[in-house]
C-alpha cells in the first residue's frame, strides 16, 4: 500500500472534513430522504432523486477520505532543517525578470491550495524546487512558458 506524504496540518483538516461528512452531513441527507419518501412517488419525486445523488457522493467522499487517511505519511514539518528544499518547506523564490516575490509550501497532493499558498508535491513547481539549495537559480516550466526564479528563503514550520 503506497504511503501519501501529508503536513500534520493537513492531516487534521482531512480528519476534520470526515468528521463532518459523517456526523453532520450523513444524518442530514438521511433526514432529507427521509422527508422526501413522505411525500410518496418515489418515481417523479426529484427531492428524493436529489438527497439519494446527495448521499452517493458524500459516500464516495468519506471512502476516499478514510482511504487517504488510511495510507496517510505525517511528515513533522517543525523537525526539518537546513537549506535544501523537502517535502513541507515554505519557499520564498523571486522572479528573475519581474523581481517579483512567491511564497510556497510543498505539501501533499490531498491539502494542495494555490491560493492559499501551497502547491502540491507533485506539482511541476515543487518538482523543479526539490532537492535545491538556497540561493540557487531554478528554471520552471509552466502554463504560461518557462520562468527563472531565485530560492531566496526556505523555511520549515
Amino acid at each position: 500500500m503506497e504511503k501519501i506524504p501529508m503536513t500534520a496540518g493537513g492531516h487534521a483538516a482531512l480528519e476534520d472534513e470526515l468528521k463532518r461528512r459523517q456526523q453532520v452531513e450523513r444524518p442530514r441527507i438521511i433526514e432529507a430522504i427521509s422527508e422526501a419518501r413522505a411525500h410518496g412517488d418515489l418515481s417523479e419525486n426529484a427531492e428524493y432523486h436529489a438527497a439519494k445523488e446527495q448521499q452517493a457522493l458524500n459516500e464516495g467522499r468519506i471512502a476516499e477520505l478514510e482511504d487517504k487517511l488510511s495510507r496517510a505519511e505525517i511528515i513533522d514539518v517543525a523537525r526539518l532543517t537546513g537549506d535544501t528544499v523537502m517535502f513541507g518547506a515554505t519557499v520564498k523564490l523571486i522572479d528573475e525578470d519581474t523581481e517579483e516575490e512567491r511564497v510556497w509550501q510543498i505539501v501533499g497532493d490531498m491539502e494542495a491550495d494555490a491560493k492559499a499558498g501551497r502547491i502540491s508535491i507533485s506539482s511541476p513547481m515543487a518538482r523543479a524546487l526539490i532537492g535545491k539549495k538556497l540561493g540557487t537559480s531554478v528554471e520552471v516550466v509552466t502554463p504560461k512558458g518557462a520562468r527563472s526564479y531565485e530560492i531566496a528563503d526556505v523555511r520549515f514550520a
